[in-house]
């Protein structure tokens, strides 16, 4: 079974990089990501990001962005940009509460991430979404998460964070096996119930099952390392999150 290569969510270093964006890079790139994920652009423009990352062999592997900038002609300029530093995937993190308020709304959004897919499918991107705890909620008597999932087309990534899911009551392994190929890239995020600051592989998440999963029915493209608690400083902290990574044969 090939590896399925990580890369770090650069929110999880957002300060560092507010201050040196290269060294950052240069550092994460020493530890051993393959690529990063950004959740904003610290200045920089789409061909000095590209440089960046091509000097360090870094790859762009996701976006965070937010909905407004998919939708009337800023997705023209959004296509362009995440074209040009080679990143494939944009996803939304969350969304206003117009969009999530109700069944009706979940519904309106689904369509709304339908027509997206379908317009950047001839660039060879795809949109999707990223969950954070909420979507775990009942709307309407359905939980939302699966109210968007079910109304979404297959190429709609549906980004699983795995420690907010838990956190939100979802089933990290049910979730995986119920929508086969849709995992395309999975945040991998610890949670525990006693230790708000557990790195991955010291919490709760059913580590073995959800790699066997993301691996078989998945689609799993990438892995991205995400951590928002902090015991060590951030970048010690997102290095360890990759060596316990490595010590569980990922």
């Amino acid at each position: 079974m090939p590896q399925v290569p990580i890369a770090l969510q650069l929110f999880s270093v957002r300060k560092e990089c507010e201050k040196d964006l290269p060294a950052v890079l240069d550092a994460v790139a020493e530890m051993g990501y393959e690529g990063v994920e950004f959740a904003g652009y610290y200045g920089r423009t789409a061909e000095q990001l590209q440089s960046l990352l091509s000097d360090r062999g870094l790859q762009a592997v996701g976006t965070h962005i937010g909905v407004q900038t998919l939708l009337g002609a800023e997705l023209e300029k959004t296509v362009e940009f995440n074209k040009t530093i080679g990143n494939r995937y944009l996803i939304v993190p969350g969304l206003p509460r117009e969009y999530t308020d109700s069944l009706d709304a979940w519904k309106r959004t689904a369509a709304l991430f339908n027509q997206l897919a379908e317009k950047v499918a001839d660039e060879d991107l795809q949109v999707g979404y990223h969950n954070h705890t909420e979507e775990f909620k009942k709307v309407g008597g359905d939980c939302a998460w699966d109210v968007f999932a079910r109304n979404t087309r297959k190429d709609v990534v549906l980004q699983l964070d795995t420690g907010n899911a838990l956190h939100g009551g979802g089933d990290v392994v049910s979730l995986l096996k119920a929508y086969p190929g849709r995992s395309t890239t999975v945040h991998l995020k610890e949670h525990s119930a006693t230790n708000d600051k557990a790195l991955i592989g010291e919490g709760d998440i059913p580590w073995k099952e959800v790699f066997r999963l993301c691996e078989t029915v998945g689609g799993t493209e990438w892995y991205i390392v995400e951590q928002e608690t902090y015991a060590y400083p951030p970048l010690v902290t997102v290095e360890k999150c990759l060596q316990n990574l490595h010590n569980m044969g990922k």
